[in-house]
């Protein structure tokens, strides 16, 4: 794997450091953009932000830079390679077709945790991951497979796998942010995770918000032209707010 890139590192209004960071997983050049709060002195935790299917655009960097203007270190992560986005949906669905699961999925976000924790700021032992829609399942692929996380946070996601998790297996404690209304991931689809849950004895948590639907969180969702696609302010502010008390707990420093 490629050493982080630190150069050309950007101030912005809310004290927070932005710089670039190339990695390699299998070949493909992965380009992703880490956030570390201006005043970081020591290890801080860490979080590494997985974007919805159309890749590394600004919705993933904004939330990452939010993380770290709460004080974590955010990596928002690139799955696709070189950096690539796309607004178009058909391009979005074979891209995310090849790399929400399996093989590929695993390699590249395996490497973005690598790339995370080699970060000098990085404190290796307070680690979770976040996801947006296929960000979401690519975060809960990531604990399946028994990666070094303390927490995991799906946002709108699917919830289908090929892998489902064993007893024991997921390290990482779940929380799942759900819109009650999404078609996309309907009701046969949330009980076939929560019994997936349920045999691997995880510690998991699952809301849904009433009246929403997918990519709820997204506040240029309604652009998309996707139905049962749409922002939602309401839920999006509470799952923020339920997702920074998640973090809070699970990536608090040890008790003396």
């Amino acid at each position: 794997m490629d050493t982080p890139d630190t150069n050309a590192r950007t101030r912005d209004a809310h004290e927070v450091d932005e710089h670039r960071v190339e990695y390699d997983a299998d070949g493909t050049r992965l380009v992703g953009h880490a956030y570390v709060p201006a005043d970081a002195a020591g290890p801080r935790p860490a979080v590494l932000v997985f974007p919805e299917w159309w890749g590394v655009t600004d919705f993933p960097r904004r939330r990452a830079r939010e993380l770290a203007a709460e004080g974590y270190v955010a990596l928002a992560a690139d799955m696709y390679g070189e950096g690539a986005v796309t607004d178009d949906v058909e391009e979005a669905g074979r891209r995310s077709a090849d790399t929400r699961l399996g093989a590929v999925s695993r390699a590249r976000s395996r490497a973005a945790l690598q790339t995370l924790l080699a970060l000098p700021q990085v404190d290796a032992d307070r680690v979770a991951a976040i996801g947006f829609c296929f960000g979401g399942d690519v975060a809960l692929e990531l604990a399946r497979d028994g990666a070094q996380l303390r927490g995991v946070v799906a946002f709108h996601a699917s919830l289908t796998t090929g892998q489902p998790a064993a007893p024991d297996q997921l390290r990482a404690s779940v929380l799942v942010l759900h819109g009650a209304e999404d078609p996309l991931t309907p009701p046969q689809q949330v009980a076939a995770f929560q019994d997936e849950m349920r045999a691997s004895r995880a510690d998991w948590q699952l809301v849904a918000y009433g009246n929403a639907v997918h990519s709820f969180t997204n506040p240029e969702a309604d652009t998309a032209g996707i139905d049962g696609v749409a922002h939602d302010a309401v839920a999006a502010r509470r799952a923020w707010q339920a997702h920074l008390a998640f973090l809070a707990e699970v990536l608090a420093p040890p008790a003396d």
